[in-house]
């Protein structure tokens, strides 16, 4: 699984995580903690930005493209 983050339409980085520790509480939030952190300049640079998380399976979805 992987932890996706976005500002705007461009996807800024990509994170591997541990699909069964998803769930725990916490767990993504220190995630996108430290990306915040990361790219805080990039944040800052423009009020109107907000960054956005997608959590997605890449290998779910190949699955299904190669099943078509």
């Amino acid at each position: 699984m992987q932890l996706m983050m976005y500002i705007g339409n461009d996807l800024i980085e990509s994170v591997k995580v541990q699909a069964d520790q998803v769930q725990r509480p916490g767990y993504l939030g220190q995630f996108k903690r430290n990306l915040k952190i990361k790219y805080r300049e990039l944040i800052h640079s423009n009020p109107n930005i907000t960054p956005e998380f997608l959590v997605a399976n890449p290998q779910l979805q190949e699955q299904a493209v190669s099943k078509k």
